[in-house]
């Protein structure tokens, strides 16, 4: 297909090139999309492939469980990943009048797990998605085997970063989107170097962002006002902290808070690389995770 027929189908219907673009990626990682339906009510929609042991990987703040089907496409082969859409996110159920702070979210996810019938798990996070498997791996850590934990949120004594302090002086909140132009300026603060997207794919990735933005305001003053520092503190379960050099969302200098807290934990950083490694870099971010979780089979091995 030539580039301008392929920029006129884009222009045409987008909706349908990013279904298609997202049905690629999940068939890729060996993903299929699938639904729950909790006692409590709560409807998830996840996407889970592969076999092993249970991979449940956590989004950040207004992303959805798509922002993991590149790195899933290295994991897959190994473990039983699952990566839910956090109740008020992507497909899940959004209800106005939840509880959305990190302690519900974690709840959730427990009964979410039970659910599908899992008992112990890995546990993995981007941002907002870290802050909750931290909140998680806290409250139950005899199920949570390990953390992997990609640029964490819930770290609110670190140093600001450069996207807050623009914030600071123009007004607004810089995850936020109520347009286009923001989705655009969104991606340019998430990434070193963010793909280059047409406007009409723009649009439709944006579309549901703009939907979302009220709800998306009160789950964002929930988390903020709840740092994780204090329950996390001495958590022994064994993590990996990956952190973009480049973040300026949450700066590098919050990778070294974590580290310690988590007595058990290894930070790799990731040169040229912002808030979404596992977007930005999924082969190298796979690899690192691949070595972290072989260097536990001795230990496990030995409690054996």
């Amino acid at each position: 297909m030539s580039r301008l027929l392929r920029h006129l189908v884009v222009s045409l219907a987008p909706g349908r090139v990013l279904n298609r673009l997202q049905d690629d990626a999940r068939r890729s990682a060996g993903l299929v999309r699938r639904e729950q339906l909790l006692d409590d009510g709560s409807h998830y929609v996840y996407l889970e492939g592969g076999s092993g042991e249970a991979l449940m990987l956590l989004h950040g703040f207004g992303a959805n469980k798509d922002n993991f089907c590149r790195v899933a496409a290295h994991l897959t082969r190994h473990y039983r990943v699952i990566i839910p859409d956090h109740i008020g996110f992507g497909e899940s159920a959004k209800p106005h009048a939840a509880d959305y702070g990190c302690e519900a979210q974690a709840e959730r996810l427990e009964q979410l797990l039970v659910a599908l019938g899992v008992e112990s798990l890995h546990l993995g996070g981007n941002s907002m998605g870290g802050q909750i498997a931290l909140v998680f791996a806290a409250r139950h850590p005899q199920r949570v085997r390990s953390l992997w934990l990609l640029n964490s949120a819930g770290l609110w004594s670190a140093p600001s970063g450069e996207a807050w302090e623009l914030a600071g002086r123009e007004g607004g909140n810089p995850l936020l989107v109520r347009s286009a132009a923001d989705y655009h300026a969104l991606l340019a603060r998430s990434m070193r170097q963010p793909p280059a997207l047409p406007r009409a794919l723009v649009r439709v990735l944006a579309a549901p962002r703009i939907a979302n933005a009220a709800l998306e305001q009160q789950i964002f003053d929930v988390l903020t006002s709840d740092s994780v520092e204090d329950r996390v503190r001495g958590l022994a379960t064994p993590a990996l902290i990956v952190w973009g050099e480049e973040d300026r969302i949450i700066p590098v200098a919050a990778a070294e808070v974590l580290g310690r807290l988590l007595p058990n934990s290894q930070l790799i950083r990731l040169p040229g690389v912002g808030h979404l490694p596992m977007l930005e870099c999924p082969e190298r971010v796979a690899d690192d995770y691949l070595q972290f979780r072989a260097a536990l089979l001795p230990v496990a091995q030995g409690a054996a």
